[in-house]
């Protein structure tokens, strides 16, 4: 003899779920959705200021090895950079360094390292957490250009 459920239980379990499913779809769609869409945006801001150190570097080289002298030559590397970091909307936090391989950085067969790095600043990070969490990524990117061995300067 098999023990039956009381009535009370047997009317518990054998309920029908109608209109629950769309609350459960609501409250998991919104829990799984609202994260990805934060990762999403973050992972494009990262990406945007990893292209824009990689132009900024390369840029500011190629302006650094393209000039007549060296003090034309660090002027016009740092309008590159800062053109560069400009189209993809980074305005603070950059910085570009160069370093000469010799004395004048422009001597024939020489190489120009530039070093582009911005501080991406994470979206939608409130101010209340920015002091116990990092609100900020550094990416920075490095190139090396060579100065021309038959130019002229």
């Amino acid at each position: 003899m098999i023990p039956t459920l009381p009535r009370a239980w047997h009317r518990l379990w054998s309920r029908r779920d109608d209109g629950r499913a769309i609350v459960e779809f609501i409250v998991l769609g919104l829990g799984l959705l609202l994260p990805l869409i934060y990762l999403v945006l973050t992972a494009a801001r990262i990406q945007a200021g990893a292209f824009s150190a990689s132009l900024a570097g390369r840029e500011a080289g190629r302006a650094f090895v393209t000039a007549t002298n060296d003090s034309d030559a660090q002027v016009r590397a740092q309008a590159a950079a800062a053109l560069a970091f400009t189209d993809f909307a980074f305005d603070e936090g950059t910085k570009v360094d160069l370093r000469c391989d010799g004395t004048p950085c422009l001597h024939p067969g020489g190489e120009v390292t530039s070093t582009a790095s911005i501080e991406v600043q994470l979206p939608l990070v409130p101010d209340f957490l920015a002091a116990h969490v990092p609100t900020s990524v550094t990416v920075s990117s490095t190139h090396v250009s060579a100065v021309d061995t038959y130019v002229a300067r």
